[in-house]
């Protein structure tokens, strides 16, 4: 397919729009000290369960890698553009663990916490990019499934 096609248009803006929302969520992470929140909870869950598959970040190694893959994925926009079929699985990922994202941090301000030992004062940290960016994702979800059914009809 081609890249002028509406279909893959619209599946690409709704990529780059994702890709946007996780970079004002790493903004606004940073800028609120999720670290201190997040460190204390990876900490916590591994003295409680004995394993815990999440890793501890020093905050400088954690921002770069966050602005490296917001690069990575903003770069794949390209392949979402033209309509790469085998993208789609990743992009269906992306979206539902940025959903999932979201929610935790909507969560957390609910509770005031993460964990009994990890309280903070609300809203947690990255709450306020979450709505933009669960908005993203589903809207991310639904221009795939109009992707799929335009693809699979026409």
């Amino acid at each position: 397919m081609y890249a002028s096609d509406p279909r893959y248009r619209s599946l690409g803006w709704a990529w780059v729009l994702l890709c946007l929302a996780l970079a004002l969520h790493v903004t606004d992470e940073a800028t609120t000290g999720f670290l201190d929140v997040y460190n204390p909870t990876v900490i916590a869950l591994r003295a409680k369960l004995g394993w815990w598959p999440m890793p501890a970040f020093e905050f400088r190694d954690w921002l770069f890698g966050l602005i490296a893959a917001c690069v990575v994925l903003l770069g794949l926009s390209v392949v979402v553009f033209r309509g790469a079929r085998w993208i789609w699985g990743f992009a269906y990922f992306f979206a539902i663990v940025m959903l999932l994202n979201a929610a935790g941090h909507t969560l957390a301000t609910i509770f005031g916490r993460t964990v009994s030992a990890v309280t903070f004062s609300r809203p947690a940290p990255g709450f306020w990019s979450s709505p933009p960016m669960a908005a993203a994702a589903i809207y991310l979800l639904v221009q795939l499934r109009r992707t799929r059914a335009a693809t699979h009809t026409g």
